[in-house]
């Protein structure tokens, strides 16, 4: 078995490590269009399919991991932020609210397809401008669903979560991991 993840996120690999040190990244390049009337949980299991196909090249050796984390509050899906404005919009948007991380999972083999999706609960305290301002400052919130990463100086929006911190961070490494097992 040759496992492959489908992606450049750093935080992926480090998180895939916790699984096995054994695997390649072949990151996929899949037009993220997404269709229209697609819940959050059916946005992530798309996307994540769709990065799994596009890496796909027939090995009957290869196992492909791709995954695909989206933000969902109020009905609305706050993907990665345009700019720093937008940025500042997400962020304002969930000060002192709660809202729902989904991360979605493919598992692609020539026999199968595994697809999955975890969501998590995230709670953040009330920000301030200011607050909100210093955090878009350091560009942490440029690359992530959400305008935050949980795993960096985003720990210190959140108050509580409720589920699995992996599934925030990208890639449900415990759910992964069992349905790699099942595999076998």
């Amino acid at each position: 078995m040759k496992l492959i993840l489908a992606s450049a996120s750093p935080r992926r690999k480090e998180l895939l490590r916790c699984i096995t040190e054994d695997f390649t990244v072949r990151v996929s390049h899949a037009d993220e269009t997404v269709p229209e009337g697609l819940s959050p949980e059916q946005t992530v299991k798309y996307l994540a399919a769709v990065k799994a196909a596009a890496v796909w090249n027939g090995d009957p050796e290869e196992v492909i991991v791709a995954s695909d984390t989206i933000v969902a509050i109020d009905g609305s899906i706050l993907g990665k932020p345009l700019d720093e404005e937008d940025a500042r919009r997400m962020l304002a948007t969930l000060s002192g609210r709660t809202h729902t991380v989904f991360t979605g999972v493919c598992v692609k083999t020539a026999k199968n397809e595994t697809i999955f999706a975890e969501q998590t609960d995230v709670t953040f305290y009330p920000l301030t401008e200011d607050e909100i301002r210093q955090y878009v400052a350091t560009g942490e919130p440029m690359d992530k669903a959400g305008a935050y990463g949980i795993q960096g100086k985003g720990s210190l929006l959140v108050e509580k979560i409720n589920g699995d911190f992996y599934t925030v961070m990208g890639l449900p490494v415990a759910a992964l991991s069992r349905a790699l097992k099942g595999l076998s």
